[in-house]
């Protein structure tokens, strides 16, 4: 049974030539729901040790890698053709991979490669099924004499973010099919085929290097020796056929996959219904809400402790964060139509409240959170009001509400690391030293980059815009607000960020203005609650124009600025030290792109939005990146950042119902 092609037609498809699907910096990314995924480029290349098969023994957490490739050599005739691509140093490959690449296919976002060698025809498809532990590669052949595929792996056994100085000492047991791979953990790799000639090997590991060019460009450890083994020879007949190899890292709850081919047909029909899905939530039916809605299923992630739905930041270095999860609830779920995992995330970080505070982060390790964010908090709750009034989640909302006082309460009369609102005017005071708080928040050992410590003016819109929501959630439940007085002491005490010509980042604890130009303004301006004339509205739209706005996002400071860095790259220190000072962002676009649609500028608004909206392409792919550098705009960062995607499904989905109001009047 020929079962190359799955019966299920994606939402979307897009097709990358043999030069293109080449480019390194194209990166495909696999997720299994649990913090676990499959990475590599476009053409299969490791560039990354992060590249391979990356596994969580505590999801969404404690990831560990187990394979970095798949072996892979094909036998036409006499002639051997390995088909993977190893790089041992810059430019300098092992295995014919990329010699003989005939491109790359993204089917919702599950990647096919394709390769033409001898007169032969390999198609390679990949999937990581749901909650499994898992790569899975799809192997078709097509060729008119019988050819022999040799396939094994490159092993490793470590914790992803290191590399293996000498090669692990790993033991191979080979039983048949099956081959357990024993390390401090187990990885098992499994052969599925039928109408071909299996042929067992003797395993007989070797020491491999790889070069991960990524690493190197961020001035990390930058190869490794890994352990490579041919596994199995399967000879096919003339015509070709098909063969699975299933590798796992296995957990006590790893579960089997019996049918890998029917694995990645479910797997394509859930990618295909997410994406349909959203496109009648939303109401924009392009193929960039249909790629996005893929892409968000990746950063949704079920978490063991505490219990429920969490959001891995960004892959492929980043664990669940509560700052980027609130802000990306509204495009990971809400414009998704996923409104029960919206329910769930919000659930999960309700419940872990800590005087007030929600986590920033939840560490790698397993061990606990850090909760040194003042925004975290406020973020959830304009995304508790966002679902609500999506939802009409009325019996969530009943419960919620209590919390959701207790939380503003806690600001109000003070919790950990300054936060407090100050009794003389309401608003939101923040910051001790040697604390970052904010979303702007680089610390390089003793050295907060951009400590904000104060006022901070994105903060004022979201302390406004909670205070606001425990109104509007009160009445909409027929209970009488608590926090209304708070509520409008704050509005009334906004006006003191305008200095007469634009709004200040930060008003200082001894009442002095910090006028930086930075994002944070237009975030707090497309807040809901937040008090501005329309003079003062146009005044940060032209300054935003003028100094910040890139085709890619904001600049986080003013080129015009003495300490504007706009190199992102190079070793960490020199990059946490340009991350927020002058580094561009792209989630903040949105907040500009809300202003532009307050005022009607609906061209404007998709001018803006267009070169963010190429960019999905370009680096991870159906993804948007982290960040972008300064100056000359190249991707840094990960490549795979969840506020990113959903910031920008959030913009395509606003200006693309702007534009439909606005043609519906014009034909009106």
């Amino acid at each position: 049974m020929d079962r190359s092609f799955p019966p299920v037609a994606p939402a979307h498809i897009h097709r990358y030539g043999p030069l293109s699907a080449r480019n390194p910096d194209l990166e495909v990314l696999l997720t299994d729901g649990l913090g676990g995924f499959a990475l590599s480029s476009a053409a299969g290349v490791p560039t990354r040790c992060y590249s391979g098969l990356v596994v969580s023994q505590s999801p969404p957490v404690q990831r560990f890698t187990h394979l970095v490739s798949p072996l892979e050599i094909l036998q036409v005739g006499s002639q051997r053709h390995s088909l993977h691509a190893l790089e041992l140093a810059p430019g300098v490959f092992e295995g014919r991979g990329l010699e003989i690449l005939g491109g790359a296919t993204l089917h919702d976002l599950l990647p096919e490669r394709v390769q033409m060698v001898g007169g032969v025809r390999i198609s390679r498809r990949t999937v990581s099924p749901a909650h499994a532990g898992a790569a899975v590669y799809l192997y078709s052949v097509d060729s008119r004499e019988s050819v022999t595929l040799t396939l094994g792996g490159y092993f490793v056994d470590r914790d992803m973010h290191h590399v293996h100085m000498q090669a692990p000492e790993l033991k191979f047991e080979a039983n048949g099919e099956n081959v357990l791979v024993r390390g401090e953990r187990t990885t098992r790799v499994r052969l599925h085929a039928s109408g071909v000639e299996v042929t067992g090997l003797d395993p007989d590991p070797f020491p491999q290097r790889v070069y991960y060019r990524h690493d190197a460009a961020r001035g990390e450890p930058d190869h490794e020796y890994v352990r490579g083994a041919a596994l199995w020879e399967v000879r096919f007949p003339a015509g070709g056929g098909q063969v699975a190899l299933v590798v796992q890292g296995l957990t006590d709850t790893t579960p089997d996959i019996p049918d890998p081919w029917l694995a990645y047909e479910q797997e394509a029909t859930r990618r295909r219904e997410l994406a349909t899905l959203a496109q009648q939530t939303c109401g924009v039916t392009d193929d960039l809400v249909a790629t996005l809605a893929v892409a968000a299923d990746a950063y949704l992630v079920r978490r063991n402790s505490p219990a429920g739905t969490s959001v891995i930041a960004g892959y492929p270095w980043f664990a669940d964060w509560g700052r980027d999860a609130m802000i990306s609830l509204t495009g990971l779920t809400l414009l998704t139509g996923r409104f029960a995992e919206a329910r769930d995330l919000l659930h999960t970080f309700l419940s872990t409240l800590q005087r007030g505070l929600i986590p920033n982060h939840f560490h790698e390790d397993g061990q606990g959170a850090g909760y040194n964010t003042v925004d975290g908090a406020l973020w959830l709750a304009a995304a508790l009001e966002r679902y609500v009034t999506a939802s009409n989640d009325l019996d969530f909302a009943r419960g919620a509400l209590p919390q959701l006082r207790r939380l503003l309460q806690w600001h109000l009369r003070g919790t950990d690391h300054g936060i407090r609102a100050d009794p003389v005017d309401g608003l939101l005071l923040a910051g001790e030293a040697g604390v970052q708080l904010t979303w702007m928040d680089v610390k390089i050992e003793d050295w907060v980059v951009t400590p904000r410590h104060g006022k901070p003016i994105e903060i004022q819109g979201l302390w406004i815009a909670a205070l606001g929501a425990e109104t509007r959630l009160s009445e909409a439940l027929g209970e009488p607000p608590e926090l209304a007085e708070a509520w409008a002491q704050a509005r009334g005490s906004f006006g003191q960020f305008w200095d007469g010509q634009a709004f200040a980042d930060v008003l200082d604890t001894d009442g002095v203005l910090d006028l930086s130009v930075r994002p944070n303004a237009a975030l707090a301006l497309a807040l809901p609650d937040t008090p501005a004339t329309p003079e003062q509205v146009e005044a940060a739209v032209r300054q935003t124009e003028n100094e910040l706005l890139t085709p890619l996002g904001l600049h986080t400071l003013s080129p015009h600025d003495p300490r504007y860095r706009g190199n992102y790259g190079g070793p960490q220190v020199l990059r946490d030290a340009a991350y927020h000072q002058g580094t561009v962002w792209p989630w903040p676009l949105t907040a500009y792109l809300e202003l532009l649609l307050s005022r009607g500028e609906v061209t404007q608004a998709r001018a803006a939005l267009d070169g963010l909206s190429g960019h999905v392409w370009e680096a991870g792919v159906g993804h948007v990146s982290e960040v972008f550098s300064g100056d000359a705009l190249l991707p840094g960062g990960c490549p795979f950042q969840a506020w990113s995607v959903a910031e920008l499904l959030r913009g395509q989905v606003l200006v693309s119902r702007a534009e439909k109001k606005e043609a519906a009047q014009k034909s009106g």
